[in-house]
């Protein structure tokens, strides 16, 4: 194997400790046909880890091969319970960064969902970023916000701002230490101006065995402490760091540093001692996990019991892929109009709105994400469906 320096540290070379190939190099793309998804480009994951600064990045990674444009489906708020969060995420934003009447930017902007919020509930204005904005799908009053589709970069520095947003972009992004101090060099020497980043939280992954989690979008993974001295190491001063979302998302807040590179951006010894032993634990447990996956898929086909997986996303296609499974699942279900009828990255299940399983009538509904359970189990409850949910978690057992 080449050795991959760390993008994170740019110091140390990375171990490998996970790989699974070949995976879509794309998960969330609409696919229209099944030829298409199953003949769906692929490429290779290896994890690797660095003993310097505690980041996980997939050492395989080629940028070359990804497509966001108007194809790329990651929309989330068709969901109760996530715009519940979301909500809730944007109110707390603005009560505690007094953000009425400010100017606000959001770098990976989707479709402009919490962006709208921000500016809508704090009388904001905004603009939003991303090579995958639809014009015809935004909810965004463009009034407060103007949309550019384009990915945001040092040309855009005259464009200055109150409050930074980058949600769900850091793990698509390869060059880490690059890309976080193109935002520092942007954002500039202003005090006042806060950046808040929300990420999958590596440490879950780890310890949840959360397989379903890796996949070739997400290049980056992050922990408290490997986000903190990402961040520090690019001339940061970090003012939180937290999770929320059942432990799912990582969040943190800085604001511009005195320094260029702040002296404290070291890792404490405890910390990667920690990072360590849950990449440990991740590395020892995880063949044996998959494999109790792969038998239980394979068991009720055997016994001609109907599966559906719910959740027609990044999770869903790396949960397949990952254990090889086709035939034994006919259909993935997903509440995101957009994604009816369209066809899994790599294995080739199609895509179905939740009233399908009124007449296909499943035994078993594994749940890509359990905190949607309650929510899932209320819609087949109305709909007259007695299969059994089972969530994706992990147990000691």
């Amino acid at each position: 194997m080449t050795a991959y320096t760390c993008p994170n540290c740019q110091t140390a070379e990375m171990r490998p400790f996970y790989s699974v190939q070949p995976v879509p190099v794309h998960s969330v793309l609409l696919l229209p046909t099944r030829e298409e998804a199953v003949n769906f480009p692929t490429g290779n994951i290896t994890l690797g880890f660095c003993e310097h600064c505690g980041f996980i990045a997939n050492t395989d990674f080629d940028a070359s091969l990804h497509d966001y444009s108007a194809r790329y489906e990651a929309t989330q708020s068709y969901s109760p319970t996530f715009s519940k969060f979301s909500r809730r995420l944007a109110t707390d934003l603005i009560n505690r960064h007094h953000l009425h009447h400010k100017r606000v930017l959001e770098i990976g902007c989707g479709q402009g969902e919490f962006l709208t919020e921000l500016c809508e509930l704090g009388d904001n204005r905004g603009i939003g970023f991303d090579p995958a904005y639809v014009p015809e799908r935004s909810p965004a009053n463009t009034d407060l916000i103007t949309f550019v589709v384009d990915f945001y970069g040092e040309k855009y520095a005259d464009q200055q701002a109150d409050f930074v947003v980058c949600k769900m972009t850091l793990e698509h992004i390869d060059q880490t230490a690059g890309f976080v101090g193109t935002v520092r060099r942007t954002v500039g020497d202003q005090p006042d101006t806060v950046v808040f980043f929300q990420i999958p939280n590596a440490t879950r992954v780890l310890r949840d065995l959360a397989f379903w989690d890796v996949y070739y979008e997400h290049c980056s993974y992050f922990t408290r402490d490997s986000l903190a001295y990402l961040f520090r190491s690019q001339g940061f001063e970090v003012l939180d760091v937290w999770t929320d979302y059942d432990d799912q998302y990582l969040m943190i807040e800085a604001r511009p540093g005195e320094n260029a590179a702040q002296a404290s951006a070291v890792l404490p010894p405890e910390a990667l001692d920690r990072i360590r032993a849950d990449v440990a634990h991740f590395e020892t447990r995880i063949p044996a996990w998959i494999d109790h996956w792969r038998g239980l898929v394979r068991d009720a086909a055997a016994q001609q019991q109907r599966v559906v997986i719910w959740g027609g996303g990044s999770k869903g296609v790396a949960f397949l892929t990952t254990l090889g499974i086709r035939d034994e699942i006919e259909y993935a279900v997903d509440i995101n109009p957009h994604k009816n009828g369209m066809y899994m990255a790599g294995t080739g299940q199609q895509t179905v709105l939740p009233e399908v399983l009124k007449g296909y009538r499943p035994d078993l509904i594994i749940v890509m994400n359990p905190i949607y359970c309650p929510e899932i189990q209320s819609m087949i409850d109305d709909m007259g469906v007695t299969a059994q949910l089972i969530p994706l978690e992990f147990t000691s057992d």
